[in-house]
């Protein structure tokens, strides 16, 4: 059997996880075609927080260079009574977090995280990204896989080493493998804005709390995030409500009432805020079913193609990027013809992974919206932890690294 790294590896989609797994994998010295099906690449959503597992990997891939410009290092998470506004607990991060966890924890711009990913990408010579094309097929061969990309009409065949599936909670390569996961929407609505510091709703919001920080406001009827990006130029809003599925897309347009309505019990500072930042865009939050495999022959999917979660862990991003990392690391140590047994070793390492990180974001989910006896309860054992527990009950969280076999 030829060497399994003189046939590319083909990556379907150019997000965080595409990206990612293509930069991976190129310093491992394999041929990379990325293949992202829209003309121009587009950031969707707005603003990602990068915690000290993720951006230690992107240190070691070469891509925080190219980040650290546009990145805020917050020095604390805030939980604050959406009612009251008052503090309940500060986590430190800042100098705090590279010195416990090993690496900064950043907020970011998707847009800016992208721009870094396709810079470093850009920087190597065996990756090549092609825009406008879309994998429409995959089929057992000879040699492993034939994999059909259609492009301005044309579809031409391709035969990888490995087919990886980084295209998102609705992906096309998931239905091509033995996986039959499918999107499933939760319930819950992500009301998205970015506001300038300098603007109305930014000026609002650094009346109630500290703009370099991230704040997460507590109520039993909706939660919202909030953190600096763009170097501090503005600040990324997420409200999060109950709500009706409004699309198969990332983002639309629903009744602001809706929001208006989950969040009249907040402090009259934290409603006008919400008004000022509008127009706020909606984001129907989905997920996909963990069970099914991640891989079958020569095909990998990572990132939310294969374990999409709800975002109250703050770890999606950082969960692709894992992902992206720790695969071309396992198929990287595999002799030719082992390519199987490295998919399937690979899957065992991430599974336990993700499922404790899933866990964490429902646990989070419940202690945010809580109400009654139980938010009391939660406000006293937050107000019993000293920051230093609260930082050390995220060490198996943010302290994660890559085993030293793999790197």
């Amino acid at each position: 059997m030829p060497d399994q790294r003189s046939r590319p590896i083909l990556i379907a989609g150019a997000g965080i996880a595409g990206l990612t797994a293509a930069i991976a994998f190129g310093l491992r010295g394999y041929p990379v075609r990325l293949f992202e099906q829209a003309e121009q690449l587009q950031a969707v959503g707005a603003g990602i927080q990068l915690s000290p597992n993720a951006t230690h990997i992107l240190k070691t891939l070469g891509v925080l260079d190219f980040l650290l410009p546009n990145a805020v290092q917050p020095p604390a998470v805030l939980l604050r009574d959406a009612a009251s506004l008052k503090l309940l607990a500060r986590i430190p991060l800042g100098e705090m977090a590279d010195s416990r966890w090993g690496a900064p924890y950043l907020a970011v711009h998707r847009a800016d995280l992208q721009a870094a990913l396709v810079q470093r990408a850009g920087q190597m010579p065996g990756v090549e990204l092609i825009t406008g094309a879309r994998v429409t097929g995959c089929t057992a061969h000879a040699a492993g896989i034939a994999v059909a990309v259609s492009k301005n009409g044309d579809t031409t065949t391709e035969y990888p080493s490995l087919l990886i599936g980084a295209d998102g909670v609705w992906s096309a390569i998931r239905s091509l493998g033995s996986a039959n996961a499918t999107a499933a929407f939760t319930g819950e609505l992500a009301w998205r804005a970015t506001v300038e510091t300098d603007s109305p709703g930014g000026k609002a919001f650094a009346a109630i709390a500290p703009t370099e920080c991230v704040t997460t406001f507590l109520s039993p009827t909706f939660h919202l995030v909030a953190y600096p990006v763009r170097a501090g130029r503005a600040v990324n809003l997420v409200a999060f409500t109950k709500g009706v599925r409004i699309s198969e897309t990332w983002s639309g347009h629903a009744d602001i009432t809706l929001l208006q309505t989950s969040v009249r019990r907040a402090a009259a500072r934290l409603k006008a805020m919400i008004e000022l930042a509008g127009p706020w865009t909606v984001w129907p939050v989905h997920i996909v079913d963990q069970k099914p495999a991640w891989v079958s022959q020569s095909v990998a999917l990572i990132g939310d193609a294969a374990h999409a979660m709800t975002p109250f862990a703050a770890q999606g991003a950082a969960m692709a990027i894992e992902d992206a990392a720790t695969l071309a690391a396992f198929v990287s140590k595999v002799p030719d013809g082992g390519l199987a047994d490295g998919l399937n070793g690979w899957e065992r390492f991430r599974r336990p992974r993700i499922a404790r990180v899933t866990s964490r974001g429902a646990l989070n989910k419940l202690a945010w919206n809580a109400g009654g006896p139980v938010a009391l309860a939660r406000n006293v054992v937050l107000g019993l932890r000293s920051p230093q527990r609260l930082a050390a009950d995220l060490d198996w969280l943010y302290g994660w690294r890559m085993p030293t076999d793999q790197l």
